[in-house]
């Protein structure tokens, strides 16, 4: 019998989720997919491993013996991860980080250009993800690390299982039409009579600039609701409404139209990278963590929250 790693994983998340839906979400996978490796990993055990009872999953016992045992092989393939690349002196290892368009572009070429003319031997692939689902990766080890964000109207859920590094501290600004404001510098309730384009409320990010709005005393007429942060720009700048952008945004996004006004208080976003706890001994990722400090330093982003 040849049991597959990618297999286990499933078979472990189906037990942490109770559907093949959920777990596919999890995994990032179609749920058919993870049905057809499901019954694979059946196949290749000769044993019935699950029941259905409706939409849910019911492991049999056979199934639930093995998936003690996934999580003894999957923990003992991460510590000999581990052992080598510390017997390696960490200079060769490879790792998946979950990224989103903003870290993508502005602070990792910078990042990992340093790294490769340093620890060549580190390699650092990438996949995008929206910010609320990173997390989840990164603890049923899809990803080894991470970019997640707390706002600070709204800090994000936290894993028991997961450590985080501050990377970047960032501002939230004003992003108006051209001249709708005449100062440089406005509380966030001066934009409370202005038509809003914002993300849905089921981001973290349309979650947490609803919260800071009704903090200071109003409901945001949002008008257009887009998940894209170059849409919301985009639509910002033909006049059709406010929004609110980041540091990390404004280098990546600033047509012409737009107007870029700081809030006063400010409101902020910290930028950290995710890692799961067992891993906290690994120098190939805490190297990646140093590196893209010193990107978000070069930007003049530093890891404590600035002063307004």
């Amino acid at each position: 019998m040849e049991l597959s790693l990618h297999r286990l994983r499933m078979l472990r998340e189906l037990r942490r989720r109770g559907t093949v839906t959920a777990a596919a979400a999890a995994l990032h996978y179609t749920a058919s997919a993870v049905s057809q490796q499901l019954a694979q990993l059946e196949r290749d055990v000769g044993a019935k491993l699950f029941e259905r009872l409706g939409r849910r999953v019911q492991l049999t016992e056979l199934g639930i013996l093995l998936t003690e045992h996934a999580e003894e092989i999957l923990g003992s393939v991460e510590r000999a991860t581990l052992a080598l690349e510390e017997a390696q002196g960490s200079m060769s290892a490879r790792l998946t980080a979950g990224v989103w368009a903003s870290v993508a572009s502005g602070l990792l070429p910078t990042a990992l250009t340093a790294l490769a003319a340093d620890y060549p031997g580190i390699q650092v692939r990438t996949k995008e993800l929206a910010p609320e689902a990173t997390a989840d990766a990164v603890r049923d080890g899809t990803l080894d690390l991470s970019f997640v964000i707390d706002y600070s109207d709204a800090p994000m859920e936290w894993s028991d299982g997961l450590e985080r590094a501050v990377v970047a501290v960032e501002r939230l600004h004003a992003a108006v039409p051209a001249g709708a404001l005449p100062s440089a510098t406005v509380p966030l309730d001066a934009l409370a009579e202005h038509p809003w384009i914002l993300a849905s409320p089921k981001s973290h990010f349309g979650r947490a600039v609803r919260i800071a709005c009704q903090r200071h005393g109003f409901q945001p007429k949002i008008n257009h609701e887009v998940e894209e942060q170059s849409t919301a720009m985009a639509m910002v700048g033909a006049g059709l409404g406010v929004t609110l952008v980041s540091d990390l945004g404004l280098r990546l996004l600033r047509p012409p139209g737009i107007d870029v006004v700081a809030l006063a208080p400010p409101l902020l976003r910290t930028v950290s990278i995710a890692y799961r706890r067992t891993e906290i001994r690994r120098p190939a990722l805490h190297l990646v963590v140093a590196a893209v400090q010193d990107a978000a330093a070069e930007l003049g982003l530093g890891t404590e929250p600035a002063l307004p």
